[in-house]
């Protein structure tokens, strides 16, 4: 009981404490799963086309440059622990959009809990994310996680976020 207690309040302490936000966690989702999130400062939805194509949307609040819409797509290559990313982000310092890519690694679930890192890079910026996810309930989860994004022009951002998703 002590450590759900204790995760409730470390949950809660990041959310409130969240100095930055992060794109989408890197999820492994079952084949025509969707899935929503909202965070610190982000919302998305993504959903599994295929056993191996997820496509997806995110909604990113950015302290220095406002509102960022992504448009991505994850093509899992190893399992659905190794993906590639591709994908669209506008609104990038100097009002500028640039096409990415990337790679994402997760472990594999152990006890509802699996652990990732990304690295995506577009012309004008680069942002890794390393977190965590944890079934909380049946098709609910948490996410925790540390977020760098890195822009060629202006002020980086970095910070812990947290999250909840929905899956169905």
């Amino acid at each position: 009981m002590k450590k759900k207690i204790l995760l409730a309040l470390s949950c809660a302490m990041l959310m409130g404490a969240s100095a930055a936000m992060a794109a989408p966690a890197i999820h492994q989702t079952a084949n025509h799963e969707t899935v929503i999130g909202a965070g610190s400062r982000e919302a998305y939805i993504e959903h599994k086309f295929t056993p191996k194509l997820t496509v997806g949307y995110s909604w990113m609040d950015r302290d220095e440059y406002n509102d960022q819409n992504d448009y991505y797509a994850a093509y899992d290559i190893v399992g659905s622990e190794v993906k590639l990313l591709a994908g669209y982000r506008d609104k990038l310092p100097g009002d500028k959009g640039n096409a990415y890519g990337g790679v994402a690694i997760s472990t594999p679930k152990v006890l509802g809990w699996d652990f990732y890192a990304s690295y995506s890079a577009g012309k004008d910026f680069n942002e890794t994310q390393v977190g965590l996810n944890k079934d909380i309930l049946l098709n609910v989860g948490l996410n925790v996680n540390y977020h760098n994004f890195k822009p060629d022009h202006g002020s980086r951002e970095n910070g812990v976020g947290a999250g909840i998703n929905v899956r169905f």
